[in-house]
């Protein structure tokens, strides 16, 4: 896939993995980053050349059909959407806590459902387009859940498999679907289980998609992440119980 000279959308695009996207695209794009925090927006605005900042939550219904009216009014040529926007993973015991339902629900509704419900969205612009593509971040946990973090395992899990049809149902499109799985990355959004001291650069899992979107790798598997499919496939328990300590 060509990574010059496109249109491109990065939900969450303000800080972490999402900014690192943006940078490494931004030279030779024209780029699209949603954020719920103005001054962050701003201040992430100021850092990238050829890039537009729309404030917005993708799990807000009002700011979701904000930002699909902006984009079929005003970028009609939008053809990479990242959905990278993201619930920060809580770490918690499901024997002993009380409140797993609302934990659940909110991570299921930014990881997963709102990746749904915007993808929805713009497929009929994407569609258009000579090449396109629709990314979807997801994690190692997608592969073996992480035991300290349940429901963002669940999460990222559900937006595996939804990927993989999402695949499927678009193969005879101009639309192509990338999954990327990053390992721990040294983000504030990881930052309670360990990602700023143990996590890999978020430019490592940023050039890792740049080359699997100029090499078609529809499946993205960043550092580790790897060898913890491997590991899966031969030996599932031993995969899970690897990762019981080590989740991003």
């Amino acid at each position: 896939m060509n990574t010059t000279n496109n249109t491109i959308l990065i939900t969450g695009g303000s800080a972490g993995i999402g900014f690192e996207f943006a940078k490494a695209l931004s030279a030779n794009n024209k780029i699209i980053i949603t954020g719920r925090n103005e001054a962050r927006l701003k201040a992430a605005l100021d850092k990238l050349p050829n890039a537009t900042g729309i404030l917005g939550d993708v799990a807000n219904e009002k700011d979701v059909a904000n930002l699909v009216a902006i984009l079929h009014k005003d970028y009609r040529d939008l053809n990479i959407v990242i959905n990278n926007a993201g619930k920060s993973a809580p770490v918690y015991h499901l024997a002993t806590e009380t409140d797993a339902f609302t934990k659940a629900s909110e991570e299921m509704l930014t990881n997963y459902l709102s990746v749904i419900r915007l993808n929805e969205r713009l497929l009929p612009l994407l569609k258009k387009q000579k090449e396109a593509a629709i990314v979807n971040v997801s994690s190692i946990v997608a592969i073996a859940p992480g035991g300290r973090l349940p429901s963002y395992s669940a999460s990222k899990a559900a937006l595996h498999s939804y990927t993989i049809t999402l695949r499927q149902h678009l193969a005879n499109t101009s639309v192509k679907v990338f999954e990327i799985y990053p390992p721990l990355v040294a983000t504030e959004f990881s930052a309670e289980i360990g990602g700023l001291v143990n996590g890999i650069a978020p430019s490592v899992v940023a050039n890792d998609l740049v080359k699997g979107l100029e090499e078609n790798n529809f499946d993205i598997r960043v550092g580790q992440t790897a060898d913890v499919y491997q590991l899966y496939l031969s030996n599932p328990a031993q995969a899970i119980a690897a990762l019981s300590g080590a989740e991003a």
